[in-house]
């Protein structure tokens, strides 16, 4: 089983032009951050690689980061036959939310990036059906963000706000 410090120094062998860097929050939960551009490639190497086998997508959640003016996602990965686990999290500008899908590296991400999509408004490029799934089609905004105003009718019928 391997920690979050082992698998950090095996991306940056396999990948040593991407910025990685290893950092943890309140809870002292260590996670890896990737740059948005670079998450397909390193979720390759964490599926595949012999030693590290990140066969399940656990979760994927959208973040909102007001102060800075951002949003993320929090991907937590494990492996079912190594018995490890990760997280990795991206972040991006606000203003032009995309991160790359992964959703042809872990099938369970289609729905989960349909959700971040649908709740913070992260559009995920590639993906093969991005569209809402718990709002409807003409719904306006986006209900998890930090800054959210609900809209007060929908089709001529109060949302109660």
């Amino acid at each position: 089983m391997k920690t979050a410090e082992d698998i950090l120094v095996i991306l940056q062998n396999r990948l040593p032009d991407i910025e990685l860097a290893l950092e943890s929050g309140e809870s002292g939960q260590p996670w890896i951050k990737v740059p948005a551009d670079n998450i397909k490639d390193v979720s390759k190497i964490l599926r595949d690689d012999e030693e590290l086998r990140f066969d399940t997508l656990m979760c994927l959640s959208g973040l909102h980061y007001p102060a800075e003016e951002e949003l993320g996602v929090a991907y937590h990965i494990h492996s079912t036959s190594l018995k490890h686990t990760l997280a990795l999290k991206v972040r991006v500008p606000a203003e032009d939310p995309v991160i790359p899908s992964i959703e042809m590296i872990w099938k369970t991400a289609d729905w989960h990036e349909r959700e971040a999509y649908d709740m913070v408004g992260i559009r995920f490029s590639d993906h093969p059906d991005l569209r809402r799934i718990l709002c409807p089609d003409d719904w306006e905004g986006f209900p998890l963000r930090k800054d959210y105003t609900p809209q007060e009718f929908y089709h001529g019928v109060s949302t109660g706000e």
